[in-house]
This record gives C-alpha cells, structure tokens and sequence, in this order.
C-alpha cells in the first residue's frame, strides 16, 4: 500500500511574509544651544590637555591648570583692557585706540567655567574633586572682575534676572554674565564659542 503523500517539499522554501511598514528612526534629539556650547567647551579642554607639555590627564588637572588654560585663553580675547600705565586707564568711553592687549572678558570666563564645571561631573568627576570649582579659580576669577572693573571705569554691578516677558531683552546667562563683566561698552566680547573656535584651530 503506497504511503499516503507528505507534506510538499516547498513548504519550507516558501518566501516568509513581507514585513509590516518600517517606522522610519526618530532624529537624534536636537542639543540646545547651552548644551551644544558645553559640549564644545569640554572638548576644547581636553583637547588643551591633550596638547599640554607635557600633557596632563583629567584626573591629575587642578585648579591651576584651570587657571593657566583660562590664561592661555587671553589670546583669543577681543576685550580691550587697558593697563595701568594706559593713557585711558579707568575710562569707560575711550577717545581713541591704544596699544593695550586684548583679553577674555570676565563674564565670559565665568560662564565657560560654569559650563565645564558641569560638564566635569557629567563626564563621571566626582564633585568633590571638580578643577573648576576649586577655590583658586573663584579667586582667580574675581580677581580678573575686580581688575577689568578697574582698568575699563565700569564699576561692577550684579543685574537681576529680569522677569520673562519684560522688556524682551530674553538674554541667556552667559550674555547676562558678560554685561555685568563691562563687556558692553567695548562692543566686541569673545563669547564662549569664539574661545573654543580659537583653541581647536590652534
């Protein structure tokens, strides 16, 4: 008696169902400005680290190495601070250009170092030991306020956080930080991002 047929050969090779529509991959969320600018500011530190001589690791950086990279910042700064022995030492409306070096404004440095402070115990640092909260960089810092307050004739005064919907000013921290450093009266302050620019291209 002929054994009764199986199952057709072909029903293991037949094509498997096509597959239901594809959801299309979500774009990576979009960085706000602040966190771009972090982003750019901590590389930029390690990238001052990596091109230190000799070349430091984050874990051995201390407040001083901070202070000796905001240092090395001046050079990319585009506010004139004038020196003492300047014609238009303590003049906040010069009547003409001098000789005098151009430096970070102060509230941008104290902007940068908030960023990296952060970013520094977002990156695993342990806030115990974060560089850039350090003592010496917070002395460092007024010092450098006190001294542009002096050299440029804007005495420094802390600007209240204006209430939303003002006068539609809407400046950000930095920007806020920055005025209250006497940026405005030179017109050419060196953001955060002029800093990071000057250091990845150096």
């Amino acid at each position: 008696m002929d054994p009764e047929p199986g199952p057709s050969s072909s029903a293991g090779t037949d094509p498997p169902p096509p597959p239901g529509p594809s959801q299309p991959a979500l774009p990576p969320p979009q960085l706000s400005r602040y966190e771009a600018q972090k982003r750019r500011d901590w590389n930029t530190f390690l990238q001052y680290l990596r091109n230190h001589k000799p070349p430091l690791t984050l874990a051995r950086c201390s407040g001083a190495h901070v202070i000796e990279f905001l240092k090395y910042l001046d050079q990319f700064g585009k506010t004139k601070v004038h020196a003492a022995g300047c014609a238009f030492y303590g003049q906040p409306n010069p009547p003409a250009s001098c000789a005098c070096p151009l430096k970070q404004a102060w509230g941008s440095l104290d902007a940068l170092i908030g960023r990296l402070r952060a970013a520094y115990e977002e990156n695993g640092g342990a806030p115990d030991s974060n560089p850039f909260a350090a003592r010496a960089v917070r002395i460092y810092l007024r010092e450098v306020r006190d001294a542009q307050a002096k050299a440029r004739g804007i005495p420094y005064e802390k600007i209240r956080k204006r209430k939303r919907g003002g006068d539609g000013g809407g400046g950000s921290g930095s920007s806020s930080g920055a005025a209250a450093g006497g940026s405005s009266s030179s017109g050419a302050v060196a953001t955060a991002g002029d800093v990071s620019g000057g250091v990845a291209s150096s």
